[in-house]
């Protein structure tokens, strides 16, 4: 299944916001727990997430430093700032209330003549 591209981009930050407060992660690591989490359904790519870090970077909401890997190659590792906890409770909130409505919607379009009698 391909997820339409509005989609992705309206729940990208949340989605980032939300594995970074599960605690420090690289690049590489945050695509494949998004991978995950999506039982392997959403595929982001690099060009993708890094204007999407750097934009939360940007903006105070994540905060970088550079560190090595098992290998002793040198990674970015990226991090939640308290601004970015903030913001993130912020959108769970947004999120839950989008997720009702369409829980709801959803329900009442599957129940046959209840959605033909609605205006």
């Amino acid at each position: 299944m391909r997820i339409d591209k509005d989609l992705v981009a309206a729940s990208a930050t949340p989605l980032v916001l939300g594995i970074l407060s599960e605690g420090e992660l690289y690049g590489y690591a945050i695509l494949k727990r998004v991978a995950e989490l999506s039982g392997g359904r959403m595929e982001w790519t690099d060009g993708m997430l890094y204007p999407l870090l750097h934009r939360l970077e940007r903006l105070g909401y994540v905060s970088s430093s550079w560190g090595l890997s098992e290998v002793g190659r040198r990674r970015k590792h990226y991090c939640l700032t308290a601004s970015g906890r903030e913001l993130l409770a912020e959108r769970q909130e947004q999120w839950t209330v989008v997720a009702d409505a369409l829980r709801q919607v959803w329900q009442t379009a599957q129940r046959p003549g209840l959605a033909e009698g609605m205006v």
